[in-house]
Formats: C-alpha cells, structure tokens, sequence
C-alpha cells in the first residue's frame, strides 16, 4: 500500500469514529487536482478507462427496483431492474477509488469499491431506517470557523460551508435581538430601570434569552407572548407562563431537543438558541409537506434516528442531502430531492395566519386563509423565473473555490468515500443564504433600477422617476413584512435647493415624527427640534392603482388603500419656545403636515423620517385592531396596502419643482429599510439606510 492510500484509510477510520484526522501530507508544489491524487492501489491491477460491471441492488434481502446506482464522482446513473439488476459503465478517469453507490429512498446510501476488471458482479445490500422519530436524539452542534476539532461538528470537514452559514441570518434566527424583543414585548438595548421609565417601559423580571436564568428587563410596546395571551403582559412579563406562543420558534429555532413544534422561543438555549437554522435541522428535513404549518412538525418533516449508534455515537447516523454517492458512514445520507427545490424553503418563507391580538380577530371574508404574512414563495411561484430557478439559483449561487462538500483536505484530497469526489463545476453551493443583510452578495444592488425622465417648462421641473423589480426572483421587498422601499427625490440648481409645488410623496410609513390634520394647530410640535421640518401635502380625492402582491393585484384602487397625496411645500424649525415652533418660511395650506427630517438617505447613515417628501415607498402595511399602521404582524389584524413590486413590474412616480434654471440637477435613491422607523426608534433597534440604487443628473 502506497502512503497516500495509507494515510487516506487512517483518515477514513478516524472520521467514522470521531477522531482528530491527521494533517494531509504537504504537497510537494501548488495544489494538487484530483487526477493527481488519484493513485492507484498498488496492491491490485491498473484499471482500464472504462469497462462495464453488474450491479445487484437489494433492500432488506430482497432484490429492489429503481435503485439508483451511480459511480462515486460520475454524473450519469442508472436505475436497477425488476430483478434489481442493471449494468453499469465504469469511467476510471473521473480520479480517485472506484466505488458504486446504491440509493433508495428508504435506505441509508451504500457503497462498494471496485479494485480489480474482474468481470465479477457486484451486489450491494440496502437497509431500511426507522420512520419514527427520535425524541431523545440530541442536535449536533454544526461547530463554527473556528470550533472544528473533530467530527462531533459539521466544521471539522465541510469548512467552507460552516464559513458561509455562520455569516448568515440563519445562524442567528433565534438569537438575533430584534426577534426577541418581539417576541417578549422587550428592549433589550434598554439596560437601567430609570431609562426603561423614561421611555415609558415597565422593568419586570423576565427569561434572559438563550439561557434558564432569569433578568430585569424593559417591556415596552408590542410582544408575540403579550398579544396572544390575555392573562400576562399587564403586571409582570409573560416569559415562561404564557401558552399562545405563535409558533415563533418552529422556524426560528427548529433544533430544540425533545418535542418538535409549538416550543417557547425561551425554550431555546445552547445549540438551538446559538446556531438558529443549522445543519443539523436542515439535513434531518426527510420531506416537506407544502399544505403544513410552518417550520418543524409542520411543512418541514424532521427524522431523528433511531438506530443505537457506536460507542462515539449514540444514534447511528442519518442525514438527508442532494447526493447519490454519499456513503460515508459517519454521514448515514439518504437522498432527497427537496434540497433542490423552493419547495423546502417554502417550509418557512410562506406564512398565512388566523391569529390576532386577544380581543380581536382577523377577518376571515376578507382574508379566508389568513393574514398573508411572508409570502415569497408564492411571489416566486407567480413570477417568471418559476420553475426553472429556485430559490437556490441567488441566495444559494456556486462556490467556485470548492470542487467538493468535504474541503477539511482541500489542499491535498485522495478522493474516495471519506472525502468524496470532484464535482462539476457550479454543483457545490454556498451556504450563506444571501439576502438584503448581507451587503456583500449585492442582492439588494441587483434586485432594482432606476429610470428617469425629466422635462423643464415656464420655471417648472417634471419629473417621472421609475422603479423596476430588475433582478429580484419574488417581490421586492419581501419576507418580513415590517420591510420596505424607500424612494427619495430631490433638485437643485447650482446647490441650491428646489422646492417641491406638486407631485407624488412618501407615504406615512416612511417615516413620520408627528402628523396634524388641516383642522389642527400647525404651529404646535410637542418634542420637535430645530432643523426639523414640516412637510404639507393635500389630497387629491384619488387613489393610486398599483399593480400589487396576492390579492391586491385583483382590487380596484381605493380597496388598494394608497391615496394620492400632493407635496404642497414645507418649512424648516428654526426656533423653539415650549411647543411652539417658528418656521424660516409660512406654511402652504393642505390637508395634512407631518413632522419629520431633512435627512438624504445614504448609504450607512441613520434612517431619516421623510414623510411627506418627494419620492413615493412600497411594502405590505399592516394594521394593528387600534389603526396603528405598518405593525409587526403579530399586532395586526388587517393589510391597509401592498404595494411592494413583483418581479419585472416597474412604478413610476411624478414630481414637481419650481426651477429658476434651465438644467437643474436631479437626485433619485432607492433604499431598503428592515424596520418602520418608530418601531426602531421605540426599542432602540439600529436602523440605517441600505441604498439599492441611485441616480444623480
């Protein structure tokens, strides 16, 4: 035996007990390609390029049919016969050893090695798993970059992966903050009782996230636990007593040992609360069931083993994956076609809910599926890219650094059942899951454009800005329907800038410190500051027909809930006496002032409130049983608008400015916020501008 094919069955000997595997030998220049490390055993014959070879598949003894019988690193298979037979070509020049895989469903991926054309036949015996899941298995911790000492974590082989993963949303779906001061009506950012009364918050002992010990924190606004549960929430928190818990954690913390489905989100700690959407979850995900609820127990049918394992391991391993010729032992892969497909991200990113804040309810004529909460996947599905690019295609795009799954020897492989075979170029994916928090996939960058026209005419600028959902596979915004767009526009003549005198402005929900109706006093501002401003708009008396998401689409234009206001002009504060403001200009008459910033919106800087602004903005407005507009959805009860932009759909949107030149220089921006603006502020979330795209001319 050559030291490469010793070193290679210490490696796989080690990986199938749990041990450390030794360093690779060092290679002697460069990095090696699979053909180089692809030597043969010295022990058995050269084998030739290609020859034929007869495969028997058997399950439980029994001869199967449609097994798929592959070469390990081969594109091409075959299915077996009525008798489980079928013959097979062997291409040796693939590199690595010759192994033959057989994959059934119901059967745990098995292997043999090919040594010698000897003309033999090959019978390769399946077993069958157990299809009741295990309550008892513990979820393996997937490891990070830097914790990877051996198999008992994901990251002691699939680096690269784990790299990916651990910089995604995924990974912190439980943890992330924001969820949880959601889920408990918290502000975690608040840390002193006297802070939490000045902001009107109650300081009450509650659950600390991720851990059974008990905190002080501020409970201030809305909460999940609160909002369903009519017996806490008004004397003291509703962290581990309450029993309505929205099912909150079946998606955003799927790997709670135990029982599957309906946990608290507190229930979450260690691995669960740390790791979110892990590797773990998601390779036990045995089918998925579209017409389920969300997450785990629901659309996402999880399968725990149940087979007593080694002495390292309790259970004998099972993973389910997108690959035939996965036969590592330590892996226990079986081969599931889902991972290919939006349907299993469909598990989590499509949501339809009945529930609403006690003492209320959701209107069931209206909405007799529910409240549509996240639907992306529907998006997807009624856009042109359905079928043929999944959800996979942008936020799973190919790794070109990586020629397998297994990069812990990336340097110097010998490819065969422990480390896997080369694949083709493209077939490993990346698991970073990219998306509007992730700046460098450039998702948002490639998901809008903007187009616009101007004419200048008797000292007045039109201007037509139009915005495209140009590269986004669904609506754009999507998922969290506390999301938006925001689009800014402004002009100027030599740095000075224009005033608006007409034209379309950013509705309510793009911020709006304080607004006052025409029979109110504009010159009373409670809490205002100087260098804030007071925009006007009127109402024109119509509405605007945008093209819209689900049900919207179908509506005539006051059911689509956006009416058309007007900019009217505006003033900045420039003194303050008491609630008193004065303004460096008279206020234009209108229908509505709204307080809000003078903000532009750049890239990095805190969101402005721009209400009332040129500019126009799209999501999915939902509404709280008191009116309260654009809530977390928990709160609502209703949808006012949605206007978000389906794939290839385009808005555009008009404005007017008084101009004193002929070649007045026009602004436009588009850029995508996480939060509303006093949802943000309230909780003391960060919220910064996102810009997608913009144009100066």
């Amino acid at each position: 035996m050559n030291g490469k094919s010793f070193f290679y069955c210490l490696f796989w000997a080690l990986l199938a007990c749990g041990g450390d595997a030794p360093d690779p030998p060092t290679p002697d220049s460069g990095k090696t390609t699979p053909e180089e490390t692809a030597e043969p055993d010295t022990e058995a014959p050269e084998l030739p390029d290609s020859f034929g070879v007869s495969v028997t598949v058997t399950l439980g003894g029994v001869p199967i049919e449609n097994a798929v019988v592959i070469q390990g690193g081969s594109p091409d298979h075959w299915l077996s016969g009525p008798d489980g037979t079928v013959f097979i070509e062997i291409d040796t020049t693939l590199g690595g050893d010759v192994w033959v895989h057989a994959s059934h469903p119901d059967a745990r991926i098995n292997a043999k090695q090919i040594r010698k054309n000897d003309g033999e036949p090959l019978v390769i015996a399946l077993e069958r798993f157990d299809t009741q899941d295990n309550q008892a298995y513990t979820f393996q911790n997937p490891g990070t970059p830097d914790l990877n000492e051996n198999t008992s974590y994901c990251s002691h082989c699939h680096r690269s992966m784990v790299d990916d993963w651990y910089k995604s949303p995924h990974r912190s779906a439980a943890s992330n903050p924001v969820l949880q001061d959601i889920y408990a009506g918290t502000a975690l950012g608040i840390g002193t009782e006297t802070e939490c009364a000045t902001a009107g918050g109650q300081w009450w002992s509650g659950i600390q996230p991720g851990s059974t010990d008990s905190q002080s924190k501020c409970y201030l606004g809305h909460g999940v636990l609160p909002a369903y549960n009519s017996d806490c929430g008004v004397d003291s928190a509703c962290d581990g007593v309450a029993e309505n818990t929205g099912a909150c954690a079946d998606c955003h913390a799927p790997g709670i040992d135990g029982v599957l489905g309906g946990r608290d989100l507190h229930e979450a700690t260690g691995v669960a609360y740390d790791y979110g959407v892990h590797c773990d979850v998601c390779h036990k995900v045995e089918s998925v069931d579209l017409t389920g609820a969300p997450g785990v127990a629901g659309k996402l049918n999880i399968l725990r083993p149940t087979e007593p394992g080694s002495a390292t391991f309790d259970w004998k391993p099972l993973t389910f994956g997108p690959y035939h010729d996965v036969a590592n032992p330590r892996m226990g892969s079986v081969y599931r076609d889902h991972f290919l497909g939006a349907g299993f991200c469909q598990g989590c990113h499509e949501y339809q809910s009945t529930l609403a804040p006690v003492g209320s309810v959701v209107d069931s004529n209206r909405w007799p599926d529910g409240l549509p909460i996240q639907s992306t996947f529907s998006e997807w599905t009624a856009g042109p890219y359905s079928p043929g690019a999944p959800c996979q295609s942008c936020h799973m795009p190919p790794d070109p650094d990586v020629g397998n799954t297994v990069d812990v020897l990336f340097d110097e492989v010998y490819w065969g059942l422990a480390g896997g075979w080369w694949r083709p170029a493209g077939s490993v994916r990346k698991h970073a899951w990219y998306g509007p928090r992730q700046p460098e996939a450039r998702m948002l960058e490639l998901a809008a454009a903007l187009a616009v026209e101007s004419t200048v005419s008797a000292g007045e600028l039109q201007i037509a800005v139009t915005v495209t959902n140009a590269g986004a596979g669904h609506a754009i915004p999507t998922g969290e329907a506390m999301r938006s767009l925001v689009l800014a526009v402004a002009a100027e003549c030599d740095g000075t800038p224009l005033l608006a005198t007409g034209g379309d402005t950013i509705p309510d929900f793009g911020g709006a410190l304080m607004q006052k109706t025409s029979s109110e006093d504009w010159t009373l501002w409670p809490g205002a500051a100087v260098g804030q401003v007071i925009r006007v708009v009127t109402s024109t008396g119509q509405w605007h027909d945008y093209g819209g998401v689900g049900a919207f689409a179908q509506m005539t234009p006051p059911e689509k809930g956006m009416a058309v206001h007007s900019a009217q002009g505006e003033s900045t504060i420039s003194a303050i006496n008491g609630d008193q403001v004065t303004l460096n200009q008279p206020l234009p008459a209108g229908d509505l002032a709204i307080l809000g910033e003078a903000s532009w919106p750049q890239e990095g800087s805190p969101s402005g409130a721009l209400a009332g602004a040129p500019g126009f903005a799209f999501a999915r407005v939902m509404v709280a049983p008191d009116g309260r507009r654009h809530v977390h959805h928990s709160a609502a009860v209703d949808i006012a608008s949605d206007n978000r932009l389906m794939p290839q759909q385009s808005w555009t949107s008009h404005h007017q400015f008084q101009t004193p030149c002929e070649s007045p220089t026009i602004k436009a921006v588009l850029v995508h916020r996480a939060y509303p603006l006093d949802l943000a502020r309230e909780r003391g979330w960060t919220l910064n501008e996102s810009v997608m795209v913009e144009v100066e001319r």
